[in-house]
């Protein structure tokens, strides 16, 4: 075990390493760094009391990536509304494309993981180097301008959807007419594209900004992620027919048939919360500091006086 340290009196900073990675201190969450500070000056602290600078700056990363985290729930209350509402929407249109064969509503939910199978081949080998040549970045774009790219583009996916049904219920109710199911395909094509940005961008931001030891738990946010979204989903359905109810009609949600709901506006308003959600996230990306030591052009894990810096790094509290 290998103790390196100035001597700064009791208030000393220390990292301890065994074969691990270490990573360099960073002054964001300062009252954190009490975690390695030794109070018992001489005396064997017990681990549960006293943390290395690496254990601390790994704590530091999970909280400050959790701003990015949140952003992206709203992005998969969208999702939900794909695999649940849209499929329901699908159903009260013309599903026949010739006689005796007809697409079934769910099936529509396959678009968007049909389209990462072409586009993102298409990204890789002639967006990214497009982008390569104007930014200068290795990977075309940084992550999180990946991530915000597509949560923008999202919101146009209910945009999309609010416009739709809006004519599909007008020609049902007035002209007595169905409308193809393929007018609820560009939906699911929006989406598509919004995916290849967000989901793809967000499990390498993840792995950029962690250690091999961290992958795992930060790849499992991605999932809680697709969790917490299809919640808030059941919430907001709630929500809403809780504040649209009246006397004459239970709320824009609450009939089975979306001729006499409003799903419309439903959608309208997670188009809202998207662009919402997306300014939040530009916010949060503004201010997001990469620990140097994993960030692009930071220190390599392997260089030693990376690994002597982050031992010997001391600082007051």
């Amino acid at each position: 075990m290998l103790n390196v340290s100035r001597n700064n009196g009791p208030n000393q900073v220390f990292d301890t390493s065994f074969n691990t990675e270490n990573l360099l201190h960073t002054n964001k969450f300062r009252f954190l760094d009490k975690a390695c500070i030794r109070t018992q000056d001489g005396k064997n602290e017990s681990p549960w009391r006293l943390c290395t600078v690496s254990q601390v700056e790994q704590v530091k990363i999970i909280i400050s990536v959790v701003p990015i985290f949140a952003c992206t729930i709203i992005f998969n209350t969208i999702l939900a509304q794909l695999q649940t509402f849209s499929v329901q929407q699908g159903s009260t249109m013309n599903t026949k494309i010739i006689d005796g064969f007809e697409i079934p509503p769910a099936s529509l939910q396959s678009i968007p993981y049909i389209m990462l199978i072409f586009v993102v081949p298409l990204y890789e080998t002639v967006l990214v180097p497009t982008a390569q040549k104007i930014t200068g970045n290795d990977s075309g774009i940084t992550p999180l301008q990946r991530v915000g790219i597509g949560l923008f583009v999202a919101t146009f996916s209910m945009v999309s959807a609010a416009l739709v049904e809006k004519k599909r219920r007008v020609s049902a109710l007035h002209h007595d007419e169905t409308m193809s199911i393929f007018w609820i395909a560009p939906q699911f094509l929006i989406f598509g594209v919004s995916e290849m940005f967000t989901a793809v961008g967000l499990i390498e931001f993840f792995y950029k900004q962690s250690l091999e030891g961290m992958q795992s738990f930060l790849t499992a946010m991605t999932y809680c992620s697709y969790s917490f979204g299809f919640y808030l989903s059941s919430i907001l359905v709630s929500l809403v027919n809780q504040i649209t109810r009246s006397k004459s009609h239970g709320g824009w949600l609450s009939d089975n048939d979306l001729n006499k709901d409003r799903l419309d506006l439903f959608y309208w308003m997670l188009a809202a919360l998207s662009l919402i959600n997306f300014f939040n996230y530009v916010f949060c990306s503004k201010f997001f500091s990469y620990n140097p030591s994993l960030s692009n052009g930071g220190p390599c894990h392997d260089d030693p006086k990376a690994r002597q810096g982050s031992l010997e790094e001391v600082y007051d509290i």
